[in-house]
C-alpha cells in the first residue's frame, strides 16, 4: 500500500555535490566541451538523479483514462463515449500511443481511473476506477478529498510497481473527454493566470465553445474556490480522476529516483500539483514536449521546463513522452558509451580533465541539484 504522506515525506532534492561530477565525465569524451547542446544538459540530469550512469532500456508509459462531468457543459467537440472507446482502442494497440511506445521499446499500462461508460474485459487494463467520471466542476468539486488522496495513491502504487519491476523512465499519458478543461483549471489556479491565457481548444472546438469553455473555467474557480498552496484541494475541487494518478506516478516516480517524462498539458497539470505538494518533485521531472494547448507553455514556465522537442502536438495519451524516450535513451547512450579522450588517445583541449576517476561512466557520484531547464 502507498500511503500519501509516507510518500511526500520520503521525497528530497538532489545532494549539491554532483552536477560538477556529471559535467566533467561529459568533458572528458571526445568532443569539444557542451557540443552535444541540450543531450548533454539531458545526460547530466539523468545522472545526477539516478547517481551514476544513466540508463534509459525499460521505459514504461502510463496512460490512465477517466471521465470529467464538466462535459456537460458543451466544452468539448466529442462526447463523453469516445473515452471508452479510445480505450478499447489503447487495448486493441491501435491508438497514436501504442505505435510510438513499440517503436520506443516501451511498455504502455493502461488503467480506468474512472471511465464513465462501460468497458470490455482485457487482461491488459489496469482496473482502478474511482467513480463513473468525476462531478461537474461548474457546479461544485470534481470529487471529495478522500478520492483526491486515494487517485493519487493509485497512481503512484502502479508506478512503485513498475520500478520494482525494473523500469528505469516513467512517462505520463492520459485519456478523457473534458480533461483539458480540468487542466486549464488547474493551471489557472497554480500559476495565476487568467483563464483565457491557460484555456485552448482541446478537442479543437470552434470559436464559439471555446469561449463557452472559459467561462466554464471562470465559473468552476469561482465556485471552488481552491487553494493553490494546496494540490489535493486543487485536485479535487477542479481535478480529475486520471490526474489525480499521473501526480501519485510523478510523485513515486521522484521518491525513487526515477525520471518522468511529462507528456503535454494534462500531463503538466498533473506535475503543477505534484510540485506544490512536495517542491523536490520537480527535479525528476522532464518536458518532452511543448503542446499546441496554449496553458502548456504557462505550466512548464511556471515549472522552470523547457520542452526537448515543440512539434505541434496536441493528442495526449503520451505521444510526446514516448518520442522524447529515444533523446533520453540516446544521451544515456553518449555517457555510458562513447569514448574519453584518454582510452582513445586522442589529444584533449587544453584545460579539459583526463583523469581516469573523472572519465569513468562506472564511476558513482552523489546525486546533485540539477540545472532545472529555463523556459
Amino acid at each position: 500500500m502507498i500511503d500519501l504522506r509516507e510518500l511526500l515525506a520520503s521525497i528530497a532534492a538532489p545532494a549539491p555535490d554532483g552536477e560538477s561530477a556529471a559535467r566533467r565525465h561529459l568533458d572528458s569524451l571526445t568532443k569539444p566541451p557542451g557540443s552535444l547542446g541540450r543531450l548533454e544538459e539531458l545526460a547530466v540530469r539523468l545522472a545526477i538523479l539516478s547517481g551514476g550512469a544513466p540508463s534509459v532500456v525499460r521505459p514504461v508509459i502510463f496512460t490512465f483514462a477517466a471521465d470529467h462531468g464538466v462535459v456537460a457543459e458543451g466544452v468539448s467537440a466529442y462526447p463523453q463515449v469516445v473515452t471508452a472507446q479510445m480505450v478499447e482502442n489503447f487495448m486493441r494497440g491501435g491508438a497514436a500511443v501504442n505505435v510510438l511506445a513499440q517503436q520506443a521499446g516501451a511498455r504502455v499500462v493502461v488503467a480506468d481511473f474512472g471511465v464513465a461508460s462501460p468497458l470490455g474485459r482485457s487482461p491488459d487494463l489496469v482496473a482502478c476506477p474511482l467513480g463513473p467520471g468525476t462531478a461537474n466542476i461548474a457546479a461544485g468539486p470534481a470529487m471529495s478529498r478522500a478520492l483526491a488522496i486515494r487517485a493519487i495513491e493509485a497512481g503512484a502504487r502502479l508506478a512503485a510497481e513498475a520500478i520494482d519491476a525494473g523500469a528505469d523512465l516513467l512517462a505520463t499519458g492520459e485519456m478523457g473527454i473534458g480533461n483539458t478543461t480540468a487542466a486549464s483549471a488547474i493551471t489557472a489556479v497554480i500559476t495565476g493566470a487568467p483563464a483565457e491565457q491557460v484555456t485552448g481548444r482541446g478537442t479543437g472546438v470552434d470559436d464559439a465553445t471555446l469561449a463557452r469553455k472559459i467561462a466554464v473555467v471562470r465559473r468552476a474557480l469561482e465556485v471552488n474556490r481552491p487553494d493553490p498552496r494546496d494540490g489535493v484541494d486543487v485536485l479535487a475541487k477542479v481535478g480529475g480522476f486520471e490526474i489525480g494518478g499521473l501526480v501519485g506516478v510523478i510523485l513515486a516516480g521522484a521518491a525513487r529516483r526515477v525520471p518522468v517524462a511529462l507528456d503535454g498539458f494534462i500531463a503538466g497539470a498533473a506535475a503543477l500539483l505534484a510540485v506544490t505538494l512536495a517542491p523536490a518533485s520537480r527535479h525528476a521531472l522532464f518536458a518532452s514536449h511543448r503542446s499546441a494547448e496554449r496553458g502548456h507553455a504557462r505550466a512548464l514556465e511556471h515549472l522552470g521546463l523547457a520542452p526537448y522537442l515543440d512539434l505541434g502536438l496536441r493528442l495526449g495519451e503520451g505521444t510526446g513522452a514516448a518520442l522524447f524516450v529515444h533523446l533520453a535513451r540516446a544521451a544515456a547512450l553518449v555517457w555510458s558509451e562513447m569514448a574519453t579522450f584518454k582510452s582513445a588517445g586522442v589529444s584533449s583541449s587544453e584545460g579539459a580533465s583526463t583523469a581516469p576517476s573523472e572519465a569513468s561512466p562506472e564511476k558513482r557520484i552523489a546525486p546533485a541539484k540539477p540545472a532545472l531547464e529555463q523556459p
